[in-house]
């Protein structure tokens, strides 16, 4: 939480400049190209003290032994990105047809523009759309393992792995085309026989995560002010919610996540550790120590998804449809998908199951720019869309636009945990779509019964209006609320105490979290409203 309020806040960004003005020159001479959906070094703020300090981020080890299904054959230390379709290690991470996601930028240096997409931020969702040589489909649920795979041998092909999907109501299978044939040729051989539906490609996805170049400012949590979420928490903390967080490792020792999270489940099967990006997003929602998250009393679902890969960590359809109905088998409520890649009718398929059951679905809009078309599944009609700002209600450069953004909420300059008790200030859509996921929660926690319909429409008209008036394609609706959204939401009627059945296993951790949350909170200074962003500054709609 907010350490002793406003005046730690000040001692920390007296202790802070000087650090931060000692570490710029390094930063400049030291700082690599900046892409838009990739996970990369950036300053980590240690905090042993009250005062903090700075300290680096350790590279991040792309060999660490990871592994994506047992299915898959695999060798010890090659992580999930630099597998080819047959699960062998390669010596560069795997590329589409497009030649992407070999590594380069492939584009003039950002160095010192942290507020502005990459060059190539589109083509790095766009271009690496599918892993080669992998399909997926539905089959009969009825196949045996041996008879699956008889069936995938009549047509070149080899199974890596199947599995029934109760959201779904399918058994879904990956497989491998094993002779060279193209995608297209497999499909309509597949679509002349009737065990085969729903054959698409694996496609890729990537978290939307954006380095930020440290700057002079304050390092503390103003998110905190621009949601009101001091305000927010006098009403609810988000206790007895459970959101999945569909991401990479998440570390959940570290102090600010705390007796929060309630399951794991690694969708990969992989041995890599707790990741920055997965870490720094439970942090948005729930921390509740030095920092505070816009619902530090709910209950996070860590399933990992991603995979380390050189610019950032990577999924696929099949891996992430295994994490999603996993989050809605184990009682999730709200997913939180800060990641961005095509449309992708498996992934839709399992969004649509998931509405159809009353869940909440939140995403990050995308960090590829203006120029981006849509990205998925934030340019899903069930899924509720979350745009980027700054500290000065500007639109954050890299942050997708579009007339399926529902709101924004502050992705630039972000405090938060990291691995290993550290701490990171970073920037993207992603921790934009982590705060709304919390305030969410926070929704529902005062009205359990709350559709997703009409949690998006208070969102939505209790925003904070930006940039022109009325709804655009830049801010969506406007700023989220969380005060003005938890005010607006009635509050569900008391149950009686005789009818309130025996609390579930998880009770204990939801009620320490409560409590740890609840604990001296102090509201924060509100800051006073920047002035609407002007025509010069605003980045053209596409």
């Amino acid at each position: 939480m907010v350490h002793n309020g406003a005046n730690w806040l000040m001692k920390a960004r007296r202790a802070a400049l000087p650090l931060i003005a000692a570490v710029l020159p390094m930063a400049a001479f030291g700082g690599s190209a900046v892409q838009a959906q990739s996970i990369m070094r950036s300053p980590n703020l240690n905090i042993s003290s009250r005062i903090p300090s700075i300290n680096t981020v350790p590279r991040i080890d792309t060999n660490i032994a990871g592994r994506t299904t047992p299915n898959l054959r695999t060798s010890s230390g090659c992580s999930y990105a630099y597998r080819d379709g047959s699960g062998e290690c390669q010596d560069r991470p795997v590329a589409s047809a497009g030649g992407a996601g070999s590594g380069g930028n492939g584009g003039s240096s950002n160095k010192g523009k942290g507020n502005g997409p990459g060059r190539n931020a589109v083509q790095t969702v766009l271009n690496l759309p599918a892993v080669t040589g992998h399909i997926v489909a539905e089959i009969d649920g009825a196949l045996s393992p041996a008879q699956a795979d008889a069936l995938a041998r009549r047509h070149g092909l080899v199974r890596l792995e199947s599995q029934n999907f109760p959201l779904l109501n399918a058994t879904i299978g990956l497989f491998r085309i094993a002779d060279g044939r193209s995608m297209q040729v497999v499909s309509r051989e597949l679509a002349s026989d009737t065990s085969f539906r729903l054959v698409q490609r694996d496609f890729r996805y990537v978290l939307q995560e954006q380095k930020a170049v440290l700057s002079e400012g304050d390092p503390a949590q103003y998110a905190l002010a621009k949601l009101r979420l001091p305000q927010a928490h006098t009403l609810a903390h988000g206790a007895n919610v459970t959101v999945a967080v569909i991401d990479s490792g998440i570390d959940i020792k570290h102090p600010e996540l705390a007796n929060a999270i309630v399951d794991s489940f690694d969708a990969l099967g992989s041995k890599e550790g707790p990741h920055v990006h997965g870490t720094g997003i439970a942090g948005a929602i729930v921390a509740h120590a030095r920092l505070m998250g816009s619902a530090p009393a709910a209950r996070i679902l860590a399933i990992r998804a991603f995979g380390v890969a050189p610019n950032g960590a990577e999924s696929t359809s099949f891996v992430v449809l295994k994490g999603l109905d996993y989050a809605i088998t184990h009682g999730a409520q709200i997913v939180n998908m800060s990641f961005a890649g095509p449309k992708d009718g498996l992934i839709e398929r399992g969004i649509a199951a998931a509405a159809a059951k009353g869940i909440v679905m939140i995403a990050a809009a995308g960090n590829a720019g203006p120029k981006s078309p849509p990205l998925y599944p934030a340019a899903n009609g069930n899924v509720i869309a979350v745009g980027a700002t700054d500290a000065q209600d500007k639109l954050f450069a890299a942050s997708n636009r579009g007339s399926h953004i529902a709101v924004s909420a502050p992705g630039v300059d972000i405090f938060l945990p990291a691995p290993d008790e550290k701490y990171q200030m970073t920037s993207g859509t992603s921790f934009s779509a982590a705060f709304v996921s919390g305030l969410a929660a926070l929704m529902l926690e005062r009205n359990p019964a709350l559709k997703p319909d009409d949690l998006r429409d208070i969102l939505v008209k209790t925003a904070r209006d930006l940039g022109t008036p009325g709804r655009d394609d830049l801010f969506g609706a406007g700023e989220a609320d969380a005060y003005a959204a938890v005010m607006a939401v009635a509050a569900a009627p008391a149950v009686p105490v005789a009818a309130v059945s025996a609390p579930p296993a998880a009770e204990s951790v939801s009620s320490r979290q409560d409590a740890a949350a609840t604990r001296a909170l102090e509201p924060a200074a509100m800051a006073s409203d920047k002035s609407a962003i002007s025509e010069s500054n605003r980045p053209a709609a596409q």
